[in-house]
């Protein structure tokens, strides 16, 4: 998927780094949001919206808290160097953006607000990350106030209007991204038996907060399936009482 870079005054070396590495967070995951959205609704195909972006919400803090954890332990167990540490965690870093970004557009395509735009897909990752700085400056470029931005300002101002959001977002998220991955990565290659708890916990933590921060974006979940994914919920209850032939095909023989 070809996407056009951040603005041309973005920062070179380590920042432009860092928005590279958001980017192709982004572009790896927005394919597999309707199969993410679908994985959470086949635990429950009865699943009202609501109920589904709760399910989204625990496979996220669960699949992150699982990836911190385990970098985690690596790095402190007997034998592995501080580069092999660092070099984990480095590869690790990518893969927690990578969750990040498929949970808050999953989470937007639920609530019916538009992905198919790389600039609203970078608006919508960068806010939920930055927490409440994102809020505050998706508000004050937009010359918007109110509550969920998702929905008042993604979904409904111009691509060039979330152009100039995202320059300012950008400039935050390396300044915040930065320094919090820092932590987390000093954490993974702790003494050992420290590594694991550390490096789950961190990933809990930025999690708790995506997920608090998804909420005050997207406000309460629509009552009803959004045009855009109504087929995944459709399809379910299409087949949720299976044929009397498919039910023979499913039922285990006698031996």
């Amino acid at each position: 998927m070809a996407t056009e870079s951040f603005d041309e005054s973005a920062p070179s070396g380590r920042g432009q780094q860092v928005l590279d590495l958001l980017d192709k967070a982004i572009n790896a995951q927005s394919a597999l949001v309707r199969k993410n959205i679908t994985r959470a609704h086949q635990r429950n195909p009865e699943a009202t919206p609501a109920q589904t972006i709760r399910s989204l919400e625990r496979m996220y803090v669960s699949a992150l808290t699982g990836t911190g954890a385990a970098v985690g332990g690596t790095a402190a167990a007997p034998g592995v160097g501080t580069t092999v540490a660092l070099a984990l965690s480095a590869g690790e870093a990518l893969s927690s953006l990578e969750l990040s970004a498929l949970f808050a557009l999953s989470v937007a395509e639920v609530h019916g607000v538009p992905i198919d735009e790389v600039e609203r897909r970078r608006t919508i990752v960068m806010g939920i990350l930055l927490g409440g700085s994102g809020n505050t400056t998706i508000g004050k470029v937009a010359g918007r106030t109110g509550q969920h931005w998702g929905r008042q300002v993604v979904a409904k101002v111009p691509v060039e209007t979330l152009r100039q959001i995202n320059k300012v977002l950008g400039r935050n998220f390396i300044t915040k991204y930065g320094t919090k991955q820092g932590i987390i990565v000093l954490g993974r290659v702790a003494p050992f038996g420290i590594g694991a708890v550390i490096g789950g916990g961190a990933n809990a933590a930025v999690a708790a907060l995506a997920v608090k921060a998804s909420r005050r974006a997207f406000g309460p979940p629509p009552m009803e399936w959004p045009g855009s994914v109504r087929d995944i919920h459709d399809a379910h209850d299409t087949h949720d009482t299976p044929t009397e032939s498919e039910q023979s095909a499913d039922r285990p023989s006698v031996h």
